[in-house]
């Protein structure tokens, strides 16, 4: 899986709470997002989830009008992922993002990012990161980087 800055939408972000990507991509800039194919978010686990009873975390795909993803319309997600499954080093999950989803959003949802909920929560550790690939990354097996950019 190749990964572009850009396209990154959470880096090894920390979640304890039901909480929004750090990142978003301006759709009013960027308006060619994938250009008729098909892309994918990519999440992986940085940090295994804990919390003292069983929690779950769910991972949407959203687009909001305003840039801080407020107010966002969900445009794909996963069902509740309990915590004992979201594990270090773990195939990414991967959620497709057809573009013709993209383009058919009302006008006004310009910021595209994603969103981390917590049920059952919250959360004592976790980390996530999400990139945004044109390519199904759920095959094969993954490695930690063992590098990083400054």
């Amino acid at each position: 899986m190749i990964i572009d800055a850009l396209l990154q939408l959470s880096a090894a972000q920390a979640v304890t709470a039901s909480a929004v990507s750090t990142n978003t991509i301006d759709l009013g800039v960027a308006r060619d997002i994938g250009q008729g194919e098909d892309l994918y978010a990519a999440f992986t686990v940085d940090v295994a989830p804990t919390a003292a009873g069983a929690a779950t975390v769910q991972f949407q795909i959203i687009t909001s009008a305003a840039a801080d993803l407020s107010s966002p319309t969900v445009i794909g997600e996963t069902d509740a992922i309990p915590i004992t499954d979201l594990t270090i080093h773990r195939k990414p999950i991967v959620l497709p993002i057809p573009s013709a989803q993209l383009l058919a959003q009302p006008i006004g949802q310009r910021y595209f990012g994603v969103r981390y909920t917590v049920g059952t929560g919250p959360l004592t550790a976790g980390a996530f990161s999400c990139n945004i690939v044109d390519n199904d990354p759920g095959v094969g097996k993954n490695y930690p980087s063992g590098f990083s950019v400054a």
